[in-house]
């Protein structure tokens, strides 16, 4: 039995804020008295990861994604609960602790934008305390995997956002972390870029068995990558389970596109689904998944189809199902 690498029990956080009446003569009323409130960015949260596991936390804006993280990583304290990381209470900092965690936030930089990369790296080398030989050979692996070997003597801040988060990563993992929490790594990217990344990320999973914690609001990012699924909104753990099985509980209809040789009537095809969008030569039918064969026969064998194209639902039609009606599962 694995002993999970992280361990979250009860974790909350809560924020404290003021409200102030607007105008001159609300300013001078919160000198003497301010309204105060509490803001429960993370409640009651539970869950365990063990080593080796790439996890997608995902949740919409403001649902307590990244408070969670920066109370794994120690950079937040949290307000009641408890969290052990590779065995230490991130909330201590202590050094050890330090060397096997890193993080990368897609908006904030670990490289300094006016210096080459290699500038940075050397630093991070020293802070550290990796040898000059294991720094050198993993310098080299690390920039021919991300294809950045010709860009490291030259200033960050020249560098297109695609290469300066391909420095991100590196510089995250020079010292090889056993933990790496990712929070919104290709936000702005081109998709090339982000398939780089992305490849760069499963390859380094699977051939070290780092245990990645990735938020995104990419999906693809989420479904290409990662196996397990944990959603939070509104600060609650709403999900915590395999990708698949939150596709399957959510996807109990197909669409079905098809084009048709001859003009239709919308009323026909409801015979076969529900018409979700019709014109006469095309039309866009959503089938029960149960149903599918038995529907599909009726419609070859009813209408004038010249093609016909199956899909299921995506993660990211289920995700924005479950957070724009509140569902939990």
């Amino acid at each position: 039995m694995s002993v999970p690498v992280i361990e979250v029990k009860k974790l909350s956080k809560n924020f404290t804020y003021h409200k102030k009446p607007e105008g001159l003569a609300g300013t001078f009323k919160a000198l003497f008295r301010r309204e105060t409130l509490i803001k429960e960015a993370v409640r009651d949260v539970s869950f365990t990861i063990d080593q080796g596991e790439f996890i997608g936390f995902v949740g919409p804006n403001g649902a307590g994604k990244t408070t969670t993280l920066k109370m794994l990583s120690g950079i937040l304290y949290p307000t009641a609960g408890s969290v052990r990381v590779a065995g230490f209470d991130p909330a201590r900092r202590q050094d050890e602790f330090k060397r096997k965690i890193s993080i990368v936030m897609g908006q904030k930089s670990l490289v300094w934008p006016t210096l080459p990369a290699i500038e940075t790296f050397n630093l991070l080398q020293k802070m550290y305390e990796v040898p000059d030989d294991v720094y050198r050979a993993r310098l080299k692996q690390l920039a021919e995997l991300m294809e950045v070997q010709d860009l490291l003597q030259i200033q960050v801040r020249k560098l297109s956002l695609g290469q300066r988060m391909k420095c991100e990563l590196i510089a995250a993992l020079l010292h090889d972390p056993q933990i790496l929490f990712l929070d919104e790594p290709t936000i702005g990217l081109d998709v090339v870029s982000q398939k780089k990344i992305r490849s760069f990320l499963r390859q380094h999973n699977e051939a070290y068995g780092t245990t990645i914690i990735l938020t995104s609001h990419n999906m693809d990012d989420v479904q290409g990558l990662c196996r397990r699924l944990i959603i939070i909104n509104e600060g609650r753990l709403g999900y915590d389970g395999s990708i698949e099985r939150i596709i399957a509980e959510h996807s109990q209809d197909k669409t079905v596109k098809v084009i048709f040789n001859k003009r239709t009537a919308a009323e026909d095809l409801a015979k076969v689904g529900q018409v979700i969008r019709h014109n006469p030569y095309e039309a866009e039918i959503a089938i029960p998944s149960e149903a599918v064969a038995e529907r599909i026969s009726a419609l070859l064998a009813g209408f004038p189809v010249k093609d016909i194209n199956i899909t299921a639902v995506t993660l990211e039609e289920v995700i924005a199902d479950i957070f724009s009606s509140g569902k939990k599962t």
